[in-house]
């Protein structure tokens, strides 16, 4: 009498033929319980951290075993090894040193390690006498772009757009701060409390920048931006698919016919990668100066003369601004002038600088989308102090920049040319615009990649006779919009 109480896996695991002969008893069961409000099934199921097992807390374990015995071999290492004759040593002869030192060491201390846990300690040792420690392996790993450490235990690397923590951590805060006074003195540079940031550059380009205690609450924090070895052409961007071929036929005419140019972006969207790109359309016959506060640009042309701003001392003497630099390159017969990234009033000279014969100027600028970055540009008119009627301001700014090339890293990872945007002049106050090409996104696959498809928006360039009086003379159906079919 009690069966329709019972549990549904009851039912379920008894032979069907007793299912089908108790069938008109299912038919009293109790109602199903109501479904949750649609507001509950609406949300995303979050995603529960499970508890470390026990394997999980071994390796932590012999992980923090081995930094220890590095810590103090390391140490000794120093007492030992004739530092002065590092320089004139080779790296084989190093490395065999170092690994008999260290060999000698654990035997007199009765430490007792297996092969690879040895060859590991020796490459580790190897790095912190000569290399960046623990950052060494991230810094040989061409699959890392960024390298974002928040204090001594967690250090997060971005692989493809996607951030991940890495098994990599430093001993303490002393060791980590000991890794960053050897970065920032090889650049002649210094950070403590009385100075807690700094930028600089390492030995292979790479851009870094690190805040110390007390203005970094929970230890010290690093951020390292990698040098490309290999910069990435414009196939290369076409077969990411970070635009499309027609896109790239119509900026080679317009770098090629000497536009001005502003390439638009947020933080890490690629802008640098696609200014890169865009300047090997220059021609080899013109001189081209370059102004960067961090040097990033691998332009491939012959005549490039490279500036990098410097900023002042620790006595607050000795700083040459992007804005200095920008003067001085306007006196050495420049053809172009291109800024890797104007954020304050230089804005003033590089707009001149446009205005006055050096077209085909370019630059970049942190904004959302082409509009923003019009804005941005007034403000930094603004910021530098000038007193400029707004509509002889952006008359200034519609007169010099005609195009903007609009970069963005969307939820993926994944970086797109998201727009490619013309200014075309004055209408009353306001500067008119007009998109060309723009990427236009449809949805999200189950596991959050961007659908979206490129396309022309349908409108004409405004330099299209330009083009063709400097001999590009583009196909109409370039401007075509692209029509997708069904999926």
């Amino acid at each position: 009498m009690f069966k329709r109480f019972n549990k549904p896996e009851d039912v379920a695991v008894k032979p069907q033929a007793k299912v089908v002969a108790e069938a008109p008893v299912a038919k009293t069961a109790a109602p199903a319980p109501e479904a949750p409000p649609v507001a509950a099934t609406l949300r995303r199921p979050v995603a529960v951290k499970p508890a470390e097992t026990s394997a999980m807390d071994k390796e932590r374990k012999r992980k923090e075993r081995m930094s220890e015995i590095k810590i103090e071999m390391h140490r000794a290492l120093l007492d030992n090894l004739n530092l002065a004759a590092l320089e004139h040593a080779t790296e084989k002869d190093l490395r065999a040193e170092i690994a008999t030192i260290a060999g000698e060491l654990l035997d007199e201390r009765g430490i007792v390690l297996n092969r690879e846990d040895r060859q590991t300690l020796n490459k580790e040792l190897y790095d912190e006498v000569t290399g960046l420690g623990p950052l060494e392996t991230l810094l040989q790993d061409d699959t890392v772009s960024d390298i974002l450490v928040n204090g001594p235990r967690q250090v997060f690397v971005e692989r493809k757009g996607k951030l991940e923590l890495s098994d990599v951590s430093f001993k303490d805060e002393k060791h980590l701060q000991r890794i960053i006074d050897k970065i920032v003195s090889a650049v002649g540079r210094r950070v403590d409390e009385s100075n807690p940031y700094v930028d600089a550059r390492l030995a292979d380009g790479s851009r870094f920048n690190a805040m110390v205690p007390p203005v970094a609450v929970d230890g010290s924090l690093v951020s390292i931006r990698k040098f490309k070895k290999d910069k990435l052409q414009i196939d290369d961007l076409v077969a990411f698919g970070a635009f499309t071929e027609e896109m790239a036929a119509y900026l080679q005419a317009a770098v090629a016919t000497r536009l001005n140019i502003i390439v638009s972006g947020g933080t890490g969207s690629g802008k640098t990668t696609t200014l890169n790109a865009l300047s090997s359309f220059i021609d080899n016959s013109e001189r081209i100066l370059t102004i960067e506060d961090t040097a990033e640009l691998q332009l491939q042309q012959i005549h490039v003369g490279r500036m990098e701003s410097r900023p002042p001392n620790v006595e607050g003497k000795g700083e040459v601004s992007p804005r200095d630099c920008l003067k001085n390159a306007l006196r050495m017969r420049p053809d172009r002038i291109i800024v890797g990234e104007t954020r304050g009033e230089e804005v003033i000279d590089m707009l001149q600088a446009m205005n006055t014969g050096h077209d085909g100027s370019m630059t970049t600028i942190h904004a959302n989308n082409p509009r923003d970055g019009i804005s941005r540009l007034e403000n930094m008119i603004a910021m530098a102090g000038i007193e400029m009627p707004l509509k002889a301001m952006r008359s200034q700014i519609s007169s010099a920049v005609n195009l903007i090339v609009q970069a963005s890293r969307l939820q993926d990872g994944s970086r797109r040319m998201t727009s490619i945007t013309e200014i075309t002049g004055m209408e009353g106050d306001v500067i008119s615009m007009q998109e060309i090409f723009k990427f236009q996104r449809v949805g999200l696959t189950p596991d959050n990649k961007i659908i979206g498809h490129f396309t022309a928006t349908g409108v004409r360039s405004h330099f299209s006779e330009r083009f063709r009086m400097w001999g590009y003379d583009l196909p109409a159906s370039i401007y075509e919009p692209t029509v997708m079919g069904p999926r």
